[in-house]
């Protein structure tokens, strides 16, 4: 039977982690495919995932890109891809490394199936800060990142930057995605705030986030800063644009 559920894990250099963040996924009662976005990781990611795909034909999937084109664009092209393809009515973000716990998936999908929810985000601060292993620095780097984004933005979100989110499908089939303009962590930002422009309704799922044991971090201080500067490009473009509204079900 089809899945109605597609996972998109965008990847480079994650040889140590992509074989058991398939296999966890895929131990998951509800039925969820994966698509690996692989930037053309030196280190054979990509050769690990085709040995998964021949033994999860059908569930597994791989597009392999030339270079690191960035997280943004790995993501919106996962999700033109899963746009192709009418089965997926829910899309998920996640990254490879566990500091997203697979098992969270189901709740994010249940917001979704059955809570009525157009976007839901595992989020780190709905309930208070939930970050295991981060240096106390990033950790206060990361909240009040978020908090200034709220507060300029006005999104009523607690984890503006979190990278863990499920789609419903009418959510990515509505957003301009070709007009999305950031590639770094910005991009979790601005997919948030379009889809609560267009009057979406998103729910926060409190999630414990861990940071990874292994492989190397891909955040640097150059992505921190277009997601400082970007937010303020985001708000400034807004005042000029008229933006549907999908309040009322379409």
């Amino acid at each position: 039977m089809a899945s109605d559920c597609l996972v998109i894990i965008p990847t480079y250099n994650e040889k140590e982690n992509i074989s058991a963040i398939i296999d966890a996924v895929m131990k998951l009662p509800h039925g969820f495919d994966v698509l690996v976005i692989d930037d053309g990781s030196p280190d054979g990611t990509a050769a690990i995932v085709k040995r998964k795909i021949e033994e999860l034909p059908g569930r597994v999937h791989i597009l392999e890109r030339a270079g690191k084109l960035g997280l943004g664009t790995a993501y919106i092209t996962g999700f033109k891809w899963a746009l192709e393809r009418p089965e997926y009515e829910y899309i998920f973000e996640m990254d490879a490394d566990f500091s997203h716990n697979p098992n969270d998936l189901t709740a994010l999908y249940e917001a979704c199936s059955t809570g009525g929810a157009d976007m839901a985000i595992g989020s780190r601060y709905v309930t208070g800060v939930n970050v295991v292993n981060w240096p106390m620095g990033r950790v206060l780097m990361s909240y009040y990142a978020s908090a200034y984004v709220r507060i300029v933005t006005g999104m009523p979100v607690r984890d503006t930057t979190a990278g863990f989110v499920c789609y419903t499908r009418r959510v990515l089939a509505a957003l301009p995605l070709d007009n999305i303009r950031f590639k770094g962590y910005a991009f979790q930002i601005e997919m948030k705030f379009l889809a609560y422009k267009y009057g979406f309704k998103i729910v926060e799922v409190p999630i414990v986030f861990v940071n990874r044991m292994l492989g190397e971090s891909k955040m640097n201080r150059g992505i921190f800063g277009e997601a400082v500067f970007g937010v303020i490009q985001l708000k400034l473009s807004s005042l000029f644009k008229k933006y549907p509204d999908y309040g009322k079900k379409n």
